[in-house]
């Protein structure tokens, strides 16, 4: 009887063993996160949109804007990248540029958003207890980081794709209602392409690197919109 027993405990055992694995061979595997595809190497232009920390107004203010073009300014010339275009936003930015000659454009990203980072709280250090304390009075100003952790990438390999996003660059000032007329936003590329307007960050008119002989001499054929009509949205 003990025997009987015995072989009917293994008996049933052994099934709920089996239906155990079974379910879990059914189950689909866990996958790891899709990866941002960074395509480097290839002579395209980079339109990049980088975010501050949760969306959040960290570029709110002049000054905050005026030391990010000065700091994009020197990473452009220690990496050797042509600007395109840019336009600075309280929350995030647009820049379209090209290969740098030193590292990838992520190299210079990373070293860009730490600069910035770096800049603001030497800056932040700079003020006595009282101003201090009221500028961290907001939500958005105690935050530890600056920065969104990722960038968005997309590769311009076309005159018309450099065209449109010189065209989308400046409207975005317009349809957040920050300004009536794009020209009124200090901080974007379209008062140089308008009216050859330079800056404390000059936009490259034409690529300096990054782009291979042919495809320079296409650029030249195929010039900086100029025209209002062309570049944002210009009334009148």
């Amino acid at each position: 009887m003990t025997w009987q027993l015995t072989c009917l405990w293994f008996s049933f055992s052994g099934a709920a063993l089996f239906a155990v694995w079974a379910k879990g061979a059914q189950r689909k595997p866990i996958l790891p996160r899709n990866k941002l595809e960074r395509r480097y190497h290839q002579r395209h232009l980079h339109f990049i949109t980088c975010s501050c920390y949760r969306r959040l107004p960290f570029l709110r203010s002049v000054r905050k804007r005026e030391l990010l073009l000065d700091v994009l300014s020197s990473v452009r010339e220690k990496y050797q990248f042509s600007l395109i275009g840019y336009v600075i936003m309280p929350e995030h930015i647009h820049i379209l540029i090209s290969e740098p000659r030193i590292g990838t454009p992520g190299t210079v990203m990373q070293v860009f958003k730490q600069r910035v980072a770096r800049a603001v709280r030497r800056k932040r250090r700079g003020r006595n207890a009282n101003q201090l304390r009221l500028w961290k009075s907001t939500t958005y100003e105690s935050a530890k980081h600056f920065w969104q952790r990722r960038f968005y990438d997309f590769n311009v390999w076309t005159a018309r794709k450099r065209i449109e996003k010189l065209h989308y660059m400046p409207t975005n000032p317009v349809k957040r209602g920050l300004v009536e007329d794009p020209i009124l936003w200090l901080w974007s590329s379209y008062r140089f392409y308008q009216n050859g307007e330079k800056s404390i960050c000059t936009p490259d008119r034409q690529p300096r690197y990054g782009m291979a002989e042919g495809e320079a001499k296409a650029e030249s054929q195929n010039p900086h919109p100029s025209k209002s009509e062309e570049c944002g949205t210009r009334k009148g």
